[in-house]
């Protein structure tokens, strides 16, 4: 691998660990602030940030590309309030294994090749092994967690189409800025004297750029050298990401079984993302988080 393409993996594999310890320190506020109003906090902070990079053209859009815009906001809203939710009452590594399977499904999705039909067989026996040793799970996280990969899903649909019809980061910034928009009604009942501690504000913000604007600026940089398929299967290290991030920040541990189910999801997210990308090498949207 030469420089280009080896730097690109370094700025991945940052991306990733910048998104997880911006997760684990948002879950450590949790006893401070409503995670509702976090993930707002969240939002619009990377929204701002956005906005102020993109500057976007908001003149001459058509009605369909507001409404694309508009579903990828709503994706983005609920991807990001249902996965705090799911962080709030799951480890952090369970939560974001089973978000996981909604890019898995999008990976695999219309396949007839048995090949991909082992991959889902595979990220099955992870889901179901992640409550074989804890049947301590909140079922109400797990769904949580359900909906985040659902959502993510979606928002991988969208992305295309939004990318399509939006310049540059124009989408994303107009999206992210109706994400919150979408929450602050429900960020402002859940914990208004929270939101206004004004360290809960600083840290808010830092969580913003830690979970949105640093990976996708280090993504964007990387994807000028690197493979779609190369860079789906580094997404696919998520979990795991996610699972060392709450054992150093945060010390949640799992169990031998937890981490054999969160390498199963992983080693079925990366062989699905390969395999699908490996006739031709499209526009990434398979396994990029905003």
């Amino acid at each position: 691998m030469t420089g280009g393409p080896r730097r690109a993996v370094w700025l991945v594999l940052a991306g990733i660990a910048s998104v997880q310890l911006g997760a684990a320190l948002a879950k450590e506020l949790f006893d401070r602030v409503d995670p509702t109003a976090l993930v707002w906090l969240r939002l619009a902070a990377s929204a701002l940030v956005l906005l102020l990079v993109a500057r976007p053209r908001l003149a001459g859009r058509s009605r369909h590309d507001w409404w694309v815009v508009a579903g990828f906001a709503a994706m983005l809203a609920t991807m990001n309030w249902s996965i705090y939710q799911s962080f709030a009452r799951l480890p952090l590594g369970v939560a974001v294994t089973i978000e996981l399977i909604g890019p898995l499904a999008v990976a695999v999705a219309g396949s007839r090749r048995p090949r991909d039909l082992l991959w889902v067989a595979l990220a099955a026996l992870g889901v179901v092994a992640l409550g074989w040793e804890r049947t301590d799970l909140d079922p109400v996280g797990v769904a949580y967690a359900g909906l985040a990969g659902a959502a993510w899903a979606g928002y991988i649909l969208l992305s295309a189409q939004t990318g399509r019809r939006w310049p540059g980061l124009d989408g994303l910034s107009v999206a992210s800025t109706g994400a919150a928009v979408l929450l602050a009604p429900f960020a402002l009942l859940a914990d208004l004297d929270g939101m206004l501690d004004p360290e809960v504000l600083a840290l808010g913000a830092l969580i913003g750029l830690l979970s949105s604007v640093i990976p996708y600026s280090f993504e964007l940089v990387a994807l000028r050298s690197l493979r779609p398929s190369v860079f789906g299967v580094l997404m696919s290290l998520e979990p795991a990401a996610a699972a060392l991030a709450a054992l150093l920040v945060l010390g949640e541990t799992l169990g031998v079984l937890q981490w054999t189910a969160i390498a199963c999801v992983v080693v079925a997210s990366a062989g699905a993302t390969r395999s699908a990308r490996a006739p031709r090498e499209p526009d990434v949207e398979l396994l990029q988080h905003p």
